[in-house]
């Protein structure tokens, strides 16, 4: 399994991930160039710029709701 097939079963259950999630649960570091092929394969991605408690930005994506259905 690849990651962006892990990381879309991820998605696919409802679910956001972010990059540090990625890290953690499957060891995908460059969380946001999986994201980018993920779009070019047609998938619709969601993405949420949140802060954390020290003021830095992450992204945080997801699916879609609609998108489950067509997948």
């Amino acid at each position: 399994m690849t990651q962006n097939d892990t990381l879309l079963n991820h998605m696919m259950t409802g679910r956001s991930i972010s990059p540090l999630e990625a890290l953690g649960l499957y060891g995908v570091f460059r969380l946001a160039a999986r994201m980018f092929e993920l779009k070019a394969m047609g998938v619709d991605i969601q993405k949420v710029t949140k802060v954390d408690i020290n003021g830095k930005q992450y992204a945080e994506y997801s699916i879609n709701p609609n998108e489950e259905e067509r997948l």
